[in-house]
């Protein structure tokens, strides 16, 4: 008898949506992806279509990992196993981050 833990990645995956709960899993793993001290002033909030869209504590640091966003996709993607992020869109929220 086969675990449940084995039996659904492979009906997501006949399915076709295999790539929406790897991009879940970018989302919910972010912090282990791109480390503490990052996660500290961003949190990944939502993927779709490739695109991995992370809040950010203000434009300083939307600045700041803008130009760390080819790393980042690259860490991410590490820790995934795959090349499931293909961008990374910062935004800055109304009334900040909410942790």
């Amino acid at each position: 008898m086969e675990s449940l833990s084995s039996v659904i990645p492979r009906v997501f995956k006949q399915l076709g949506l295999e790539e929406g709960l790897l991009g879940w899993r970018a989302v919910h793993e972010w912090e282990q992806a791109v480390g503490p001290r990052i996660a500290r002033h961003a949190r990944a909030v939502a993927f779709r279509d490739g695109v991995l869209q992370v809040e950010v504590e203000g434009s300083a640091w939307m600045h700041e990992l803008g130009f760390l966003k080819t790393d980042l996709m690259r860490k991410v993607n590490r820790h995934l196993g795959g090349r499931l992020v293909k961008n990374v869109r910062f935004v800055i929220p109304r009334g900040g981050i909410l942790r």
